[in-house]
């Protein structure tokens, strides 16, 4: 399937959409997912246009892992979680959603289970104080 430059994540890279931003370089986005699974939960997306896995360039795939690892580490940080959950679905039948290569950052702690996906959105407030735990933790 080709790749649709009107996904949510594209319009984010293009500015046409808000994000609580945590960490970028030249070639990667992380940023707070709105609905998440957990407190803390971020996303990290190559700023490359790849559906998914499958049509990804090799060193856009390298950025990308190198971009999960810094803020992987950072969140177990910031968090001071027990341990990560790290994600990547491709295509409908794998779970994605968004049609736009995404990896999933979510902060877990012992006892406590993944908030099931409902769709609703987090308050923006909650999302920003996650942010700047972050990217405290990132300086």
């Amino acid at each position: 399937m080709e790749y649709d430059r009107d996904n949510v994540f594209a319009k984010i890279l293009r500015g046409e959409l808000p994000c609580h931003k945590v960490y970028e370089t030249d070639r990667a986005l992380a940023f707070m997912d709105i609905m998440p699974r957990g407190d803390g939960h971020v996303l990290v997306i190559p700023k490359a246009q790849a559906r998914n896995i499958l049509d990804v360039a090799p060193d856009d795939l390298a950025d990308l892992a190198k971009a999960v690892q810094v803020v992987a580490k950072a969140a177990k940080e910031a968090f001071a979680a027990d341990g990560l959950t790290i994600q990547q679905f491709n295509e409908s039948a794998g779970g994605q959603v968004v049609f736009h290569l995404h990896v999933h950052i979510i902060p877990r702690f012992d006892g406590v289970p993944l908030k099931p996906h409902t769709g609703d959105m987090e308050k923006p407030e909650k999302l920003a104080a996650f942010a700047e735990k972050l990217r405290a933790a990132l300086r």
